[in-house]
């Protein structure tokens, strides 16, 4: 809305936005969408794979821009925080280079949730990890989830999606509980008490698809703009977690992280 702003779009005078929160439930993805259609709204912007999938399924008329998605579909930007894994697990073997048998919970109902693990179980193999999945559909399964790790996994790999987004505090606690150093691949969740992320920056993307949206009002046809890729990475460290867990963090990696949480 920021960037929208500064291309000339004000809110109640040249533009009326209207805004959706699923809370995290995808179910409620469909009613969201078929309730733009039934608005007529000029473009449709969202983000995750699952909610641009429900746009998609409500409308072939009205332009839909992505902010960010990891199986980028239509207009808009990828995340690629499933090529990311690879990177992430790396970065966070630095940090615990004892590191055997990593978890990775994902839920399982989530199409970038798949992708994800399929993505990160691979990345961790050519590592000679032993993978520990966790899989999840909803946030009454995040407990006992833990509860089955107990004493098996020596870290945790969360894979970033609505639900996990949704209870990001609560599984970074649950974690710390167990003393298990968390690995994610957005900033929100280090900063929610994980120990380490690394990947896109999603405000940056979000001002980047305010661009497109300039772009199809004014006249643009969505099907000759690209999918772009992200330009700006964050890797961020919360030393607070860090501390708690009795974890050095290597200076390598403090030299090279975009944001140390104190």
């Amino acid at each position: 809305m920021q960037r929208l702003r500064e291309l000339g779009w004000i809110e109640g005078r040249t533009i009326t936005i209207e805004c959706r929160w699923a809370e995290g439930r995808s179910e409620r993805y469909a009613e969201i969408a078929n309730e733009f259609v039934q608005l007529k709204v000029n473009v449709i912007v969202t983000w995750g794979t699952a909610a641009v999938v429900a746009a998609k399924r409500a409308t072939m008329e009205i332009p839909i821009v992505f902010a960010a998605t990891g199986d980028p579909v239509g207009t808009g930007l990828s995340n690629q925080l499933p090529d990311g894994a690879g990177k992430r697990i790396g970065l966070f073997r630095e940090i615990v280079p004892d590191l055997r048998r990593l978890a990775i919970m994902t839920n399982i109902g989530s199409p970038i949730g798949a992708l994800e693990m399929s993505e990160a179980q691979a990345a961790a193999h050519k590592l000679g990890l032993e993978v520990l999945p966790l899989e999840i559909r909803r946030a009454e399964d995040i407990a006992p989830a833990f509860e089955a790790l107990r004493g098996d996994a020596q870290a945790l790999y969360v894979v970033s999606e609505p639900l996990a987004g949704t209870n990001m505090v609560r599984i970074n606690t649950l974690a710390l509980g167990l003393r298990l150093p968390t690995v994610h691949g957005l900033r929100e969740y280090a900063e929610a008490g994980g120990l380490m992320s690394y990947g896109p920056n999603i405000p940056d993307l979000f001002r980047r698809a305010a661009d497109y949206v300039d772009k199809i009002l004014r006249g643009a046809k969505p099907g000759d703009i690209p999918v772009e890729q992200p330009t700006k990475f964050d890797l961020v460290i919360n030393l607070t977690t860090a501390k708690a867990l009795g974890l050095t963090i290597p200076e390598s990696i403090l030299a090279r992280a975009d944001e140390l949480i104190e």
